[in-house]
C-alpha cells in the first residue's frame, strides 16, 4: 500500500526540514512539538499541526520521531498514547540518536501491537537536513522498512536498511566514533600548524588533496561536535558491555569534552 500520509514528532533544528522536505514530494504531514515556535514555523511549510503524539498516530501511516533523548524517545512512544491511536502495520521511525537496546525493546513492545518500528538515526548534520540529503541507517524488519522509505527517500539522499533492530544506531554510533576522532585530530594538527606560523585556510585546502583528507577536515568551522559527548558515552557504554577495550576513544572521549565550535572557528582567524 501506498503511504500518503506521514507524521513528524519533534520539529525543532532536524525535524522541521525532514517534515518539510516530506510536504514538498507531496506527503500529507501531521506534525507535533511541544515547543508552539516550532509548531508555527513548520505550519508555515505546510505542516498541519496536531496537539499530541496521539494525534499524529490518528493521521499517520509512518511516524517520524526526533526528540533529544532516550527517555523522550521511550515516553513518545510508549506514553503518549500514539500506540493506541495508529493502525495496524502503521511504522514508527526513531530518527533520534540513542541506545540500540533501547530500540530494540521499543520495536518489541511495538510489534506486539502489530505496529512496526526501525530506527533511523541520520548524519551529515544540519545543512543536510536543509538540503534533504541526510544519511539514514535504519534497523528492524524488511517489511517495515519496505513502508517506510518513500517517507525516508523525502529527507535521505542515502537510505539503508544496516541489520536488524539496533543497527541503525550502532552504525550511527561506529560512524560517530570515527568523526569525533577525525574531529579532534583535526583540532591538535590545525593548533599544531598555526602555532608555526601556517595560514590555517591555506593548510586546509592543500590537505583536502592529500592522504590527511577527511570529511570533518572538509567541513571545519561549521561541525559543531554538539552531540559528541552524548555518542560518546553510547559507544562506551556499549563497549564496557561487550568487554571491548577501546583506549583510543576514551581519549577521544576526553579531548572532545574540553574543544567547542569557538575554538575550533578561532583556529582559522
Amino acid at each position: 500500500m501506498t503511504v500518503k500520509n506521514a507524521g513528524v514528532i519533534g520539529l525543532g533544528a532536524m525535524g522541521h526540514p525532514m517534515a518539510k522536505h516530506m510536504a514538498a514530494k507531496g506527503f500529507v504531514v501531521s506534525g507535533y512539538d511541544v515547543f508552539e515556535g516550532a509548531q508555527a514555523k513548520a505550519k508555515e511549510v505546510g505542516v498541519k499541526i496536531v496537539g499530541s503524539p496521539a494525534e499524529v498516530g490518528a493521521n499517520a501511516d509512518v511516524v517520524v520521531v526526533m526528540v533529544a533523548t532516550d527517555d523522550q524517545v521511550v515516553d513518545v512512544v510508549l506514553n503518549s498514547g500514539l500506540l493506541d491511536k495508529l493502525q495496524k502495520g502503521a511504522v514508527i521511525c526513531i530518527a533520534s540518536s540513542c541506545s540500540p537496546t533501547t530500540a530494540q525493546d521499543l520495536e518489541k513492545a511495538c510489534n506486539d501491537k502489530g505496529i512496526g518500528l526501525l530506527d533511523t538515526p541520520v548524519v551529515l548534520g544540519q545543512e543536510a537536513a536543509d538540503n534533504g540529503t541526510l544519511t539514514v541507517f535504519c534497523g528492524g524488519k524488511q517489511d517495515a522498512f519496505d513502508k517506510a522509505k518513500p517517507v525516508l527517500d523525502a529527507f535521505g539522499k542515502s537510505v539503508m536498511l544496516v541489520g536488524p533492530s539496533g543497527m541503525g544506531q550502532l552504525t550511527k554510533t561506529c560512524n560517530n566514533l570515527l568523526l569525533w576522532a577525525c574531529m579532534s585530530a583535526n583540532y591538535e594538527t590545525l593548533t599544531f600548524a598555526k602555532a608555526n606560523g601556517a595560514d590555517v585556510n591555506k593548510m586546509i585546502a592543500a590537505l583536502q588533496h592529500s592522504s590527511g583528507a577527511n570529511w570533518s577536515l572538509s567541513r571545519w568551522g561549521k561541525s559543531t561536535g554538539k552531540w559528541a559527548e552524548k555518542d560518546m558515552d553510547v559507544a562506551l557504554d556499549l563497549a564496557q558491555d561487550a568487554k571491548v577495550p577501546m583506549p583510543l576513544s576514551a581519549l577521544v572521549d576526553q579531548l572532545m569534552k574540553g574543544m567547542n565550535n569557538e575554538k575550533m572557528k578561532a583556529l582559522m582567524s
